[in-house]
């Protein structure tokens, strides 16, 4: 962490960001313009934004800047992760649903990975996005089910090599809106909906967007196999439980392929479901992860307890 430090401006027709880069390369961009929003910075003992252009002979007050070695998770002891599956290379756990996997911010600490580091440091450094610490995949807040983390660099390479090829077998839960009688392939050209803020994925062939905007979009082809394999009735209203493999990796993958195809997942109501008191998260639930072990090479098969709603 930078505190506390002032400079003179030496050169001028910089911007005031850049300036702090490189006067503090230990930085990064993130950081140092989320110092200057916060007001962490002055100019001349006034604040000015981050793209101001400074004339040179300023004096620049930096109250607090966080550094590159500052990114990291943060061990949290109360959260607890006891693993579903625990080797030298490997941990998997059945996160709950309404956790996150990782936090976006070093300053979050209610996230599984803040519970993992606590209990296996080894994993902090793990990877290439400090914020993972060595968590190989991720699922959404609201899914609950199986993560898989590594606890040496080359277990995380062999793992992200698989993922990447898309040779690991993932499979899912999901507890649907209605009557499914039969299973089916969905594949879809996903992308994120341009009208929304937040992320949501939508079908590239029905997105509202000018030919412009359309260019500049990147689309994502996901595929997804879904077999019903129970039926429920809760009250007047029918529900189908899916089992469901993905083949691809792509984001809200399942949650929106089964919305397009008109099968909503109970409590999913930014895909369009009804809401449903009380309850936290949606109804989908990775069950169960198939590949090839990063050490020694042998089939292995990683499966989570069935969740409370899919009985």
């Amino acid at each position: 962490m930078i505190a506390d430090i002032q400079f003179k401006v030496e050169r001028g027709g910089v911007r005031l960001d850049a300036a702090l880069l490189a006067r503090f390369p230990s930085s990064t961009r993130a950081f140092v313009r989320d110092a200057i929003a916060s007001g962490g910075v002055l100019v001349n003992g006034r604040r000015a934004p981050k793209g101001v252009k400074l004339s040179g002979g300023e004096t620049v007050s930096v109250a607090a800047l966080r550094e590159a070695s500052d990114n990291v998770v943060r061990p949290n002891r109360s959260i607890s992760v006891a693993a579903v599956f625990e080797d030298d290379a490997l941990l998997a756990f059945d996160k709950p649903a309404g956790m996150p996997v990782q936090p976006l911010t070093c300053d979050e600490t209610d996230t599984l990975m803040n519970g993992v580091v606590a209990a296996h440091p080894e994993c902090a450094p793990l990877g290439d996005r400090p914020l993972m610490a060595g968590a190989i995949h991720r699922i959404d807040a609201g899914t609950s089910g199986l993560v898989l983390v590594a606890r040496t660099e080359a277990a995380f390479e062999s793992m992200r090599r698989q993922f990447a090829a898309q040779t690991v077998r993932k499979t899912y839960l999901a507890l649907v809106e209605g009557s499914v009688a039969v299973g089916g392939f969905l594949e879809n050209d996903l992308v994120h909906d341009p009208s929304l803020p937040y992320c949501k994925m939508v079908d590239f062939r029905r997105v509202r967007a000018d030919a412009d905007a359309r260019k500049a979009m990147r689309p994502l082809h996901a595929a997804t196999r879904y077999t019903p394999i129970d039926h429920f009735t809760a009250g007047c209203e029918e529900r189908t439980l899916l089992e469901v493999e993905i083949f691809t990796g792509v984001t809200h993958q399942i949650r929106a392929q089964l919305a397009i195809a008109g099968m909503h997942i109970i409590n999913d109501r930014l895909y369009g479901a009804f809401a449903v008191e009380n309850q936290v998260g949606h109804c989908l639930h990775a069950l169960a992860a198939s590949f090839a072990h990063p050490t020694s090479g042998d089939p292995v098969e990683i499966r989570t307890q069935w969740p409370a709603w899919a009985h």
